[in-house]
């Protein structure tokens, strides 16, 4: 699993739901998107990426992944 790919991926979903005026709201859209679409060994890559600091992340895109983790 290439994790930049999964950065570059979690980072376009979040400037999608940057548009969510509500930064809870939002950040729960971005967790649900990955909750449901991306298949479990993305899920699995990109929540170990983030326990190793999350390189690359951008802020709305690590608060949605951050969010996953408790899903």
């Amino acid at each position: 699993m290439n994790v930049e790919r999964l950065v570059q991926m979690a980072n376009d979903i979040g400037r999608y739901f940057a548009a969510e005026p509500d930064r809870e709201e939002a950040v729960a859209g971005i967790a649900g998107h990955l909750k449901r679409f991306w298949e479990p060994r993305m899920r699995t890559a990109i929540l170990a990426h983030l326990a190793a600091g999350g390189e690359g992340l951008d802020d709305l895109a690590r608060a949605g992944v951050e969010r996953l983790a408790t899903l």
